[in-house]
């Protein structure tokens, strides 16, 4: 009995994948099937990276087109190609960056640096060449988490290299003052520093760079929304009402300035003693989700108040660095995979695909 292509999309279609939130084929991911009398070989290309994510979908399509009469074996072969997305309509994407993700928060001490750190790794670790710029001039902390004491280097006198800490490439003002130097500036010296930091670095081929973003929508969100061609943006907050008080204005304010919301990330979720393994929600508990649901944007998924976290960071090797197999480096890959999913599913920028076309008068 001979198998038909139309059987085999069938089957394929059978399995919804938990990131794209539609089957593969809808999802347009399947870029080839090869049949062969019983033999069929499903050629899969997702938009985003998830590595950690390619044996479940060999898994389930192969046990879905095995079901189909005549099938004698399946061969997946999985595989992601990250392009870049459409910017706010006055901007368009940098050169040598595909994606620029936003991590805000509208209030400070709600672990934003330490999730766009783990966001940036969990990235990388899935597959995607990604950089960290730290646009938090004033409280600098992303050289800290990256266990990163050297200064950068400039081969041009002009522009900076990048550092490099656990596979990122990142720049900060960190990496240039002393921690205990305090930077007294005013708002326009700022913006203007941030406007530096990202074009003055050579970062080298970027599927994402992720900005680790102050706290608060102040002059440094406004020049990012202005100047800066971002794809989406993502929301730290916690359970805590006054957090997520804060949070809805970050929110609000993007949507203002056309800058797509990605989703929610809910950090401090819910606390397990160390001790005993009773969770207890300190800070609240579903703040994240129902903000979500508010906004009708996506929840990307919630981090526990682990003091490994917290420990993992001030030693300079981020969870997922230390153990991206580990519960909590499990919870960023997951994390990773829907941000960079719902990204996936945007508008594509196709700038780079068109020849400049220049008119001249003879």
């Amino acid at each position: 009995m001979s198998v038909s292509q139309q059987q085999v999309e069938e089957a394929i279609a059978k399995y919804v994948d938990p990131y794209l939130e539609k089957d593969l084929k809808a999802a347009n991911a399947v870029k080839g099937i090869d049949i062969n009398g019983g033999e069929v070989a499903i050629k899969v290309v997702l938009g985003f990276p998830a590595v950690g994510h390619y044996p479940k979908i060999t898994e389930e399509l192969t046990k879905q087109v095995s079901a189909v009469d005549g099938v004698t074996s399946v061969k997946v072969d999985v595989s992601h190609d990250i392009t870049a997305h459409s910017v706010q309509s006055s901007l368009k994407p940098m050169e040598g960056i595909k994606n620029i993700i936003a991590v805000a928060s509208g209030k400070g001490g709600v672990g934003k640096s330490t999730t766009a750190t783990n966001l940036a790794l969990a990235l990388q670790k899935e597959g995607a060449k990604v950089g960290i710029l730290d646009a938090d001039i004033y409280g600098p902390s992303i050289p800290r988490m990256l266990g990163i004491t050297d200064k950068p280097e400039s081969e041009d006198g002009k522009t900076l290299q990048p550092m490099m800490g656990h596979g990122l490439q990142a720049m900060s003002i960190g990496f240039m003052i002393d921690d205990e130097t305090p930077m007294i500036w005013r708002g326009p010296m700022v913006t203007q520093a941030l406007e530096q930091l990202l074009v003055d670095t050579q970062w080298k081929d970027l599927d994402y760079l992720v900005i680790d973003l102050p706290p608060g929508t102040g002059d440094v969100q406004l020049t990012l929304a202005q100047k800066v061609p971002v794809s989406g943006a993502v929301i730290v907050t916690t359970p805590q009402d006054i957090a997520l008080l804060d949070a809805r204005k970050g929110l609000k304010m993007f949507e203002k300035v056309e800058v797509p919301v990605l989703g929610i990330i809910e950090n401090m979720s819910v606390h397990i003693c160390s001790n005993c393994g009773h969770a207890e929600p300190i800070f609240g508990q579903g703040g994240g989700e129902r903000m979500a649901e508010d906004y009708d944007v996506d929840f990307l998924g919630a981090l526990p108040l682990d003091m490994s976290i917290r420990t993992n960071g001030d030693d300079g090797t981020p969870s997922v660095a230390a153990d991206p197999d580990g519960t909590v480096g499990h919870i960023y890959r997951e994390i990773a995979r829907r941000t960079a999913a719902k990204l996936a599913s945007q508008a594509k920028d196709y700038s780079s695909k068109f020849p400049n076309i220049v008119i001249e008068n003879n």
